[in-house]
């Protein structure tokens, strides 16, 4: 498949509907985890998941790659791990026949289409500025060489909420890298059951894949296609400067973010909220982004790019709710 143009809009929605039944076959509930990372991997973005243990985040990230017959890469993040480890490092071969020497570059695990950084608040910033230098360029530098990234690029990185000793947290200019960050909740008493009894049995879900890359590379494209009404536009504006405190009487910005928030939301914020909702509207079969799609994703968009202050914490006010409060003071068009 040559280019964006030749996937239409029925195929996308029809490679979609296919991708997410695909995913099912391994993934029992998380519906609205699967939407909000298939929403994101088709805006070409990355997603920042946090969730406890247990919670099917590898089986998740593994079962994509496998639907869309891309290489999967597998990073566990660890204190003493290296940028080099993530990268790749050149080796110093000899020709024993004529004595020369030459250096070659082993590409690390970064060299791959769907990457699972597992637990990146393990690793000291200098490693995890390697991996997101990689996200935002597609391309990594040694020794002054570039070496182009394979497209698509997804990366999820998971976080472990429970253990913060010893971590290292993102800084918030990196936290603004992700497009989403997705929380993975416990499953609901019947979805629970049926894991139980589905995998401690012998048989193992068969994974068919049922897009290929370029397919992927298209539907990326045509996202951008997506129309975004001025009015659906305007209100990704709206919402996100509401959400900086210094913000003035104009940008309607309501009295819990000047209570509770220390730094609101950049542009980046709303490039996500637009693209975001195109995808949604995209996967969902839909040829046209509403002010629902950006409710929808405003969640995943903002709550890890507003920041709060000490007040929000003594209060145990979390960001979650700030981004609900925004959603009820900014009116919808």
């Amino acid at each position: 498949m040559d280019g964006a143009r030749s996937l239409s809009f029925d195929d996308a929605a029809r490679l979609a509907a296919r991708l997410r039944e695909e995913m099912g076959r391994a993934i029992i509930g998380q519906q609205g985890v699967v939407q909000e990372i298939l929403t994101a991997f088709f805006a070409g973005g990355h997603v920042l998941l946090r969730g406890v243990p247990g919670l099917a985040k590898t089986l998740l990230i593994k079962t994509l790659a496998q639907a869309v017959h891309l290489k999967f890469s597998r990073i566990q993040f660890t204190p003493d791990l290296m940028p080099s480890d993530i990268i790749g490092t050149e080796v110093i071969e000899e020709d024993r026949a004529t004595g020369h020497r030459t250096i070659r570059f082993i590409h690390g695990p970064v060299f791959a289409n769907v990457i699972l950084a597992d637990e990146i608040n393990r690793t000291p910033p200098k490693t995890q500025a390697a991996l997101l230098e990689a996200m935002q360029e597609y391309q990594v530098t040694v020794n002054g060489v570039r070496y182009a990234l394979d497209r698509p690029l997804f990366v999820l990185a998971t976080q472990n909420p429970i253990e913060q000793e010893g971590t290292y947290p993102l800084p918030e200019a990196q936290l603004d890298r992700f497009m989403f960050n997705v929380v993975i909740e416990y499953p609901s008493p019947v979805e629970e059951h049926r894991i139980l009894a589905s995998t401690t049995t012998d048989e193992e879900p068969v994974i068919t894949p049922v897009a290929t890359a370029a397919e992927v590379e298209a539907m990326r494209h045509l996202v951008r296609d997506v129309p975004a009404a001025s009015n659906v536009i305007d209100y990704a504006l709206r919402i996100v400067r509401a959400s900086r405190p210094a913000g003035g009487a104009a940008d309607g910005v309501p009295e819990s973010v000047r209570q509770f928030v220390k730094w609101g939301a950049g542009p980046r914020a709303g490039q996500a909220l637009v693209l975001g909702a195109k995808a949604r509207a995209l996967v969902d079969g839909r040829s046209v982004a509403s002010p629902d799609d950006i409710r929808a994703v405003a969640p995943p968009v903002l709550r890890h790019r507003i920041l709060l202050n000490f007040q929000a914490e003594a209060d145990g006010v979390d960001a979650d709710q700030i981004v609900g409060r925004l959603l009820e003071a900014v009116p919808a068009p």
